[in-house]
């Protein structure tokens, strides 16, 4: 199975700690069962890419909050 996009490429402002923010973009996708988010910042360099626990389909607010817990967990390592 080829990889299918569900959510494709939005842009968002993750406010961090500290009035700190982060320009990024998100997208959501399927390759075969797993579901992924990947996220690139502003000038298209890729962050991180999250694999997504089995049957974790959520909506466009809840991809916004996984994605601020995955920042502000890579800005703490």
């Amino acid at each position: 199975m080829a990889r299918a996009t569900i959510q494709d490429w939005t842009d968002s402002i993750v406010l961090l700690k500290f009035d700190q923010h982060r320009d990024v973009k998100y997208q959501v996708y399927r390759e075969q069962d797993t579901h992924f988010l990947e996220v690139r910042d502003d000038v298209d360099t890729h962050i991180h890419t999250l694999e997504l626990p089995d049957g974790m389909k959520l909506d466009r607010t809840s991809y916004e909050v996984l994605l601020r817990y995955v920042l502000l967990d890579l800005a703490a390592a």
